[in-house]
């Protein structure tokens, strides 16, 4: 039984690496082709060696696959996601939950939507009445886990209505927009996952902060997105925050 399941696993494995694949060739190339002027920054690309940094160039930041893990399980959220910048402000974003068929689209200025149909977030003032989704992320030192815990430990007692997450970070972020859930926080995560959710966020009447209550910083891996400046305060309180390698760390280095 134990060489059937680890079967089943690796063709799950396959299968999530032909689909990523698939998705990168799409939204890498095809883009890279057609834009040629412009910068890229996503996963893959960084893993390659490719520079992870946001200039005043037209920047797409693309996260092909955000949920391999759920994938390879059969967790049913997976995202494509993809924002694009200029001047390092965020111009649109597009968020594709597969599974789900859930298409969320926004741009500066016009909106947001899923499938076509206008987004507005939660107009939920209370703290006691909200749901705020979270994950707890890949890295297992003892310290950071401690500080995850302690943090859901403390927002939990405020107390909420209860803790969500679905294992994407662009699917948690327009669940803040959709207003199903009041807010979003993570640390740990990259600029890939969370770029096309915020301008989502924002457009759907949102707020985004770093986790310490100032202005977001996409390359400090480290978000939190509500439905207000409220809800977003009173979270920030509770959060125990560390700090991450930021994703532009080598470039700041090599400065």
């Amino acid at each position: 039984m134990t060489d059937l399941w680890q079967n089943a696993m690796d063709h799950a494995v396959a299968l999530a690496r032909k689909a990523g694949s698939l998705v990168r060739d799409a939204v890498q190339n095809d883009m890279k082709e057609k834009f040629p002027t412009h910068s890229f920054i996503g996963e893959e690309s960084v893993a390659a060696g490719e520079p992870c940094v946001l200039t005043d160039n037209p920047t797409w930041i693309v996260d092909p696959v955000d949920g391999t893990t759920n994938f390879v399980h059969g967790y049913p959220f997976v995202a494509v996601s993809i924002g694009f910048a200029v001047d390092r402000k965020l111009e649109f974003g597009v968020v594709y939950s597969c599974i789900e068929d859930k298409m969320y689209t926004a741009r500066k200025g016009k909106g947001a939507f899923c499938n076509g149909q206008i987004l507005n977030v939660s107009d939920q003032k209370e703290i006691s009445q909200s749901i705020i989704a979270t994950e707890f992320g890949s890295n297992r030192d003892i310290e950071v886990v401690d500080k995850i815990f302690s943090s859901m430990r403390k927002i939990l007692c405020l107390p909420i209505h209860g803790i969500r997450g679905v294992g994407t970070a662009a699917t948690n972020m327009c669940l803040v927009a959709s207003g199903c859930v009041e807010a979003y926080y993570e640390i740990g995560i990259h600029c890939w996952d969370i770029a096309a959710g915020a301008i989502i966020v924002t457009e759907a009447g949102g707020v985004l902060m770093d986790v310490d209550g100032g202005p977001l910083d996409l390359m400090s891996r480290r978000v939190v997105a509500a439905n207000n400046k409220i809800i977003a305060e009173r979270i920030v309180k509770e959060i125990d925050a560390f700090t991450p390698l930021r994703d532009d760390a080598s470039t700041e280095t090599e400065d």
